[in-house]
């Protein structure tokens, strides 16, 4: 409670000192992400596209960076499906459009009546002097069948997202889903072990084998000054350029936060505070313990096409108390975290990321918990080396073949990683990991690709490899980084390795065809194939399919990818 009052008094202290141009942000996965990371790429030499590794991006920026792209570079130079998406940026932000003519460029053909859909994107918005608002459906059914599953799986999602401004200086954004789905038994099992539905909070059982949730979000965003943007409200972060993030990634559930961005010459530099959930077993009503995070990442643009970063993030529980050392934005965490006399979870990061002859980018993160140069020398496997590597690359047109991107990522996590001596400061939110979704102890090997033939139409392939050891009933082999890594559960000091313990094989692929009926209405059909092999005693094997269908409306989609 502390931590929502102390957040609350600075948010009102420095609503008076707020500026122009407060924009709301994108939502997650959102569609223009696609043309984002295309402008980028293709504009290797334009300093203008080397932002951040941050998400979510701010409509603002999104709406500014497409119409630099577009004066720069000439809609015949354009791909048609290019250009449409671009144009579709334009609708779906309007409030960054310009007056008069140029807002009226982007009118719907056969609106409804006077007030509804007047542009594409938007069943109800104003935009008026001092005042911007913008509201629309949400909505995702699909129903899918498993092959070794006689019920048939669903999901049923139904609720509304608000955006606007307030005098051109106070951004607003709230998003609430009402949700019941059944998922695939892959899914359940992990939903079994952790307690928790992937990406969300508190749930409840639904009928057989199904389960009952809301997904509500919002925010508040102002301009402290012209390079300082601050947000407060609850909802996701994600730090990195990769499909997964080794730093904060968005497959936990939402949280209270407060975000602090300061973007100035070559510089971007995010303080990001947080309260989340400690890890717990669900059921009756009662208090569920929180803890605390704080991190801050600073990007550095060597050049036009070159970006570094660097990362440091702690996680920390305090009895009903948040501790005020962790608020200071620029000193290293780890050197209060002596200074306090704590022993709180730490973790440091480096990336990078590089645009290359206006058709690659490759990009890396590597993770640092804990290490021993002279253990790592010794090659004994000790426990405590504990740090994560991620590597990767994406090729847009590739082979000449216009809006055929593709992406190839590796990451490696050593065993324990994000882990802690106890069960409260792990790195983790409401018993799910806050990095990559598999945790601790594996590689991964991630190949997709994504195709736009056509405005309308858009293929995405997936292939995904990653071999994990898992823990046994009785001793933790350091994938689940919810449990203590001190003895027991850990039964050793020495011997690990990626893959120690119950060492599981796991091939997942996918193929999503979808089609855009109307602005952010999407007809989908999705197949799965997955097979997962544990070599280690006792072998066993579990091989699936999924075929899916359905309908999405301004929402991003449920996947369970892993």
């Amino acid at each position: 409670m502390q931590i929502k009052q102390t957040l609350l008094r600075f948010f009102l202290i420095l609503l008076p000192a707020v500026s122009a141009g407060q924009s709301a942000y994108l939502q997650q996965d959102d569609k223009a992400y696609i043309l984002l990371d295309r402008m980028e790429i293709k504009s290797r030499s334009d300093s203008f596209f080397n932002y951040s590794k941050i998400r979510p991006v701010s409509r603002r920026h999104l709406a500014l960076a497409t119409q630099h792209y577009l004066a720069v570079n000439p809609a015949s130079g354009l791909s048609k499906v290019d250009a449409y998406n671009a144009r579709s940026v334009m609708i779906n932000n309007l409030e960054w459009v310009g007056a008069g003519k140029e807002k009226t460029g982007y009118a719907s053909r056969k609106p409804i009546g006077k007030r509804f859909y007047q542009t594409p994107a938007s069943m109800y918005e104003v935009h008026i002097k001092d005042f911007d608002l913008v509201v629309n459906p949400v909505i995702q059914v699909y129903a899918a069948k498993e092959n070794n599953n006689s019920q048939t799986l669903y999901l049923n999602t139904r609720g509304v997202n608000v955006r606007g401004r307030i005098a051109n200086k106070i951004g607003f954004y709230a998003y609430i889903t009402d949700n019941q789905e059944k998922d695939p038994l892959w899914v359940r099992n992990w939903v079994d072990l952790r307690k928790a539905v992937p990406g969300e909070g508190f749930y409840k059982p639904f009928k057989v084998g199904g389960y009952d949730y809301f997904d509500a979000r919002g925010y508040f965003s102002f301009n402290v000054t012209k390079y300082i943007d601050v947000t407060f409200g609850y909802d996701k972060n994600f730090i990195g350029n990769g499909y997964r993030s080794l730093f904060l990634g968005e497959g936990s559930s939402p949280n209270l936060f407060l975000r602090l961005n300061t973007r100035i010459w070559k510089f971007n530099y995010q303080n990001l505070f947080m309260e989340v959930q400690s890890a717990h077993i669900p059921g009756g009503d009662r208090l569920i313990g929180k803890k605390y995070a704080a991190m801050h990442h600073l990007d550095i643009s060597i050049n036009k096409w070159l970006n570094i970063g660097l990362f440091e993030g702690v996680i920390f529980g305090r009895k009903d108390h948040f501790d005020f050392g962790y608020i200071n934005p620029v000193i290293f965490y780890r050197s209060i975290e002596q200074q306090n006399g704590s022993f709180d979870n730490s973790v440091v990061g480096l990336d990078a990321k590089a645009n290359l002859a206006k058709k690659f980018q490759v990009y890396g993160q590597f993770s640092l918990d804990e290490f021993v140069l002279s253990e790592i020398k010794k090659n004994r496997g000790w426990w405590a080396n504990k740090f994560g590597m991620q590597i990767g690359a994406k090729y847009i047109d590739a082979f000449g073949i216009a809006n055929l991107d593709l992406q190839f990522e590796a990451n490696r996590v050593r065993p324990f990683t994000y882990s802690h001596s106890d069960s409260v400061a792990n790195y983790t939110n409401y018993n799910q990991p806050l990095a990559h979704q598999l945790g601790a102890n594996f590689k991964e090997f991630i190949g997709i690709a994504r195709y736009q033939p056509a405005p309308k139409w858009l293929a995405v392939a997936k292939l995904i490899y990653y071999q994990q050891g898992r823990d046994s009933s009785a001793v933790s082999f350091g994938s689940n980084i919810t449990l203590p890594n001190s003895i027991p559960p850990r039964g050793q000091d020495f011997g690990y390795s990626i893959g120690s313990g119950w060492q599981t094989n796991v091939f997942y692929a996918s193929l999503l065809l979808s089609y855009e009926w109307k602005e952010n209405f999407f007809l989908e059909l999705n197949v799965v194939a997955r097979k997962q092999d544990t070599k280690t005693p006792p072998i066993t094997s579990a091989n699936t399919s999924v075929v899916s269908f359905g309908l999405r409306w301004n929402m991003h989609r449920r996947e369970f990818d892993y």
